[in-house]
């Protein structure tokens, strides 16, 4: 099972510079809201941002070992100015930030 240490190590990779955290959002190892704060982010469109990373996990997607991972990339500015900023595909809570939540086909 991954866990939010992991989750932080692996993105320090990508992102050594930025404040990480990782949540959990059901304690299956499995969806994970992560919040990147770098200040090498700034001009950088949020996409290009978030690419570098989620290249990163595509394997660890391809196999089910994450399966939601949902990133928010900002610069320290950013950052101060947002408070909660996850996004769960699977909560009847609603946040005023939106994710996409993608399923693939099951392959036989």
């Amino acid at each position: 099972m991954v866990t939010e240490a992991w989750m932080v190590s692996e993105i320090q990779k990508i992102v050594p510079d930025a404040n990480i955290e990782a949540t959990d959002l059901h304690g299956s190892g499995d969806h994970f809201h992560v919040r990147v704060v770098s200040d090498s982010y700034l001009g950088v469109r949020p996409l290009q941002r978030q690419r570098p990373i989620l290249n990163h996990f595509k394997p660890y997607i391809a196999q089910n070992i994450v399966h939601a991972l949902d990133l928010k990339c900002m610069t320290i500015e950013q950052a101060e100015s947002t408070l909660d900023t996850a996004f769960d595909p699977h909560s009847e809570k609603k946040t005023e930030f939106f994710g996409v939540h993608i399923r693939r086909e099951k392959k036989e």
